[in-house]
């Protein structure tokens, strides 16, 4: 009896995982739009720490290079383009110098469209699943929809939040 409990349990946190997975992505995307105050040392932390997180990647996407072939390739130009989305982000954010600090405020528009890549992402793993379930082929021989392709995303993402970050950091000193 004891033994039933346990995939019981993980059958409910997966249910709960599912049903609250909408609400985090509508929080994401609510929190990431919203106006926050630069703290310099929370900016100089997070630049230095999404640097090391970017060189750890790099290395743990060569290393799985062996296992997906193209990963490698995939991650790089993931962060390459979220590099460039990293810039355009810091260009039209809005800036607001005050007595109490550095504000800015994200554009809703690039927030909202990295929000929805990452569903879309994670959409297509559901599909993935399914379409593996009723043993179906994999969409994976569309190069766009390939497996490594969740490295480009990853990357994506990465580099957007280490172009902007550090572009924030740049920022800071110009404006004490």
């Amino acid at each position: 009896m004891p033994l039933l409990i346990v995939p019981l349990v993980i059958l409910v946190l997966l249910a709960l995982w599912l049903v609250l997975l909408p609400l985090s992505i509508w929080q994401r995307y609510r929190l990431g739009k919203a106006r926050r105050k630069a703290w310099p040392w929370l900016v100089n932390l997070n630049a230095w720490l999404l640097l090391l997180s970017a060189g750890l990647f790099v290395l743990s996407m060569a290393v799985t290079t062996f296992w997906w072939p193209g990963a490698l390739a995939y991650a790089l130009g993931g962060m390459g383009i979220g590099l460039l989305a990293g810039v355009l982000g810091l260009w039209i954010s809005r800036f607001e110098a005050t007595p109490q600090g550095l504000f800015y405020t994200p554009n809703a528009w690039l927030v909202l469209a990295l929000t929805l890549l990452v569903t879309a992402r994670i959409a297509m793993g559901f599909v993935e699943m399914w379409r593996y379930w009723q043993g179906r082929e994999s969409l994976a021989m569309i190069p766009v929809l390939d497996h490594a392709s969740l490295f480009a995303v990853a990357g994506l993402l990465l580099g957007y939040y280490l172009s902007y970050t550090w572009g924030l950091r740049r920022r800071l000193p110009r404006t004490r």
